[in-house]
């Protein structure tokens, strides 16, 4: 009799419902990942994300073994995959934790069908999330559009479970893998991830071990410092929770402990709104799975988008716009996979209001340069900025980025660090200007509401 425990977006150890419920059943148990770029529906992963993923991976792989298990890892689709490796292991249960997209769901309920006909136990588990989707609905028993009211509701549930233990020692039962090499996640000709390499150290033990630092050294001052990008004051935690390093119960718990009701309890407040707004962005997802291609205020299928120019769209992914503070985040983003939450406003206001392109194309290329892009709150976070998301930012609400940087940069120090050059550039486009057309263009939304 063996276990087999099908890992997503959940590389970790520790407060693992799936696998700990797998190892406490006393019998063997297989843990498998399937990289399924094959599957009608499931989108590709980013360049950045499959560096991210493949360090991920190794780490992950070595904690097995430490404690007497392995990691097997199979590529194709999922709906062949799974139900092959539990024939080879002859599995009797089959477990794993819950995904939110849509073509995931989709999957997942076909393979739950399939196994079970097959004579196996399937159990799927609550992980990535801290409140189902299903279970937090508006007094009409519909999806909240707004987050004030959405995050009240999720306070009033029952507060967030205690984070599981790791297992100490795990029965592991081996099956062919492929060598985590052959997928080749890692860019080669050219290898453009020297900046990431320099900025991140993928896995578990990092994930802790950087959420400890955090809570120890710079939560007092997150309140205060967050929005400012040279103040070191964010966590960094979000690529973390996108693969599921850390588990957003075990942010809960540790932060809330960290804080008590002390100096930091403001700060602690704060912080954990952002982990509020993450639900909000995979509870969208769950009601609406096209999310990353269709607006979600359907009003917004009028907007005028003009005809795309592509040398505009390559001066704004290169960071060579001429505008201090954009140039400053794509280049942080090229270098090193990530950027700074108030600048992504800021270049992603400067994208679809000055630059009249349309939110798909910046999205796209965050999916494709962001560490921490995940299928909820990369478009959700775009259509916000856009103003055709949930309770999206009005759309004249206009990031001026000279502005911004003078309140969030006002001695240049993130300018400086990242395009100390771009001040001697002519700008790609007059703000003020483009300010205006971007408002007159939303007048063809307003008369199709």
């Amino acid at each position: 009799m063996t276990s087999l425990v099908w890992l997503r977006d959940d590389l970790r150890l520790a407060d693992n419902p799936a696998l700990r419920a797998a190892v406490d059943r006393d019998e063997p148990v297989t843990v498998l990942y399937v990289l399924d770029e094959e599957s009608p529906g499931i989108r590709p992963l980013g360049g950045a994300a499959k560096w991210w993923l493949h360090h991920s991976l190794a780490e992950l792989g070595q904690r097995l073994a430490d404690r007497g298990g392995s990691l097997v890892l199979r590529r194709g689709p999922a709906a062949d995959v799974v139900p092959a490796v539990a024939d080879e292991i002859s599995a009797d249960a089959v477990a794993w934790n819950r995904r939110y997209g849509g073509a995931e769901r989709d999957i997942d309920t076909t393979l739950k069908t399939r196994l079970r006909d097959e004579g196996r136990e399937v159990t799927s588990y609550a992980a990535n999330l801290l409140f189902e989707p299903w279970t937090v609905r508006t007094g009409s028993d519909t999806p909240y559009a707004v987050f004030t009211p959405f995050w009240k509701a999720c306070q009033a549930q029952p507060s967030p479970r205690a984070p599981l233990p790791e297992p100490r020692t795990i029965d592991g039962r081996d099956a062919r893998s492929d060598d985590l090499d052959d997928w080749e996640l890692l860019p080669t000709a050219p290898d453009w991830a020297g900046g990431m390499r320099e900025a991140w150290e993928p896995g578990e033990r990092a994930a802790r071990a950087r959420l400890r630092a955090f809570l120890n050294d710079d939560l007092g001052d997150y309140d205060r410092a967050r929005d400012e990008p040279a103040a070191g004051a964010t966590s960094l935690l979000s690529p973390r929770l996108r693969w599921g390093e850390l588990s957003p119960h075990t942010v809960w718990h540790e932060t809330v402990d960290a804080a008590g009701t002390g100096a930091h309890a403001a700060s602690a407040h704060r912080f954990l709104s952002e982990l509020g707004w993450r639900e909000f962005a995979w509870h969208t997802l769950f009601h609406f799975p096209d999310l990353a291609t269709r607006n979600w205020r359907s009003a917004f299928d009028a907007f005028p988008w003009p005809r795309l120019d592509r040398g505009h769209l390559r001066a704004w992914q290169m960071g060579e716009t001429g505008v201090p503070l954009v140039d400053a985040g794509m280049r942080e983003l090229w270098t090193t996979g990530y950027m700074h939450n108030r600048v992504r406003m800021v270049v992603a206001s400067y994208l679809t209001k000055n630059l009249a392109i349309d939110w798909r194309r910046g999205e796209e290329w965050f999916w494709d340069t962001l560490v921490d892009a995940d299928g909820a709150s990369n478009p959700f976070n775009w259509q916000w900025v856009a103003g055709s998301g949930a309770d999206a930012s009005p759309y004249f609400r206009i990031f001026n980025p000279e502005r911004q940087a003078e309140k969030f940069d006002p001695q240049g120090l993130y300018i400086g660090q990242w395009a100390p050059d771009s001040a001697e550039r002519e700008p790609l486009v007059d703000l003020a200007e483009t300010r205006r057309r971007a408002l007159d263009a939303y007048e063809h939304v307003k008369r199709a509401r």
